[in-house]
């Protein structure tokens, strides 16, 4: 299995191929509108601006398994983002990041860069970078700030 074979569907529910995605260095976030690390939209955006055109993606997967942090519908999730933080990376339906019913994608992501205490995901916000061949290659703690990863993002596009 490699990232590009996942689709996911969009805040619109329309299905997304990752494979749309294909040599374009990609940071994937489960995000929550309700947790305090949600203001790293701001930042994640910021990022999107600065390297949309040089072939970065974001994707963020709101996720509710972390204190009920992501509440709402697919409506009031898109709202919030954008008139709050002016989101405008793609954003995809409410998924399950951990358990049986965790979104391929993020099963995909676990088995191939686990983290400190395992693969599980501990909270809001961690990140995944692939770079542009598709290839997982960092995962980032939700402490991560976005400014943070900016580095690692640079080396892996073509700037």
């Amino acid at each position: 299995m490699e990232f590009y074979q996942f689709t996911a569907s969009s805040l619109n529910g329309k299905p997304v191929k990752m494979e749309d995605f294909k040599n374009k260095t990609v940071l994937v976030v489960n995000t929550a509108s309700k947790c305090g690390l949600t203001p790293q939209y701001e930042g994640l955006e910021s990022l999107y601006q600065k390297y949309k055109d040089k072939n970065l993606v974001i994707l963020g997967f709101p996720c509710d398994q972390f204190g009920g942090q992501e509440p709402g519908g697919s409506d009031e999730i898109q709202e919030f983002c954008q008139i709050n933080y002016g989101v405008s990376f793609p954003m995809f339906e409410k998924i399950e990041v951990n358990g049986n019913n965790a979104h391929p994608i993020f099963k995909y992501l676990k088995k191939n860069l686990g983290g400190l205490f395992g693969s599980r995901i501990k909270w809001n916000f961690t990140k995944f970078l692939i770079d542009a061949s598709g290839k997982p290659i960092k995962r980032f703690a939700p402490t991560t700030k976005p400014e943070d990863i900016e580095k690692y993002i640079e080396a892996n596009l073509s700037i």
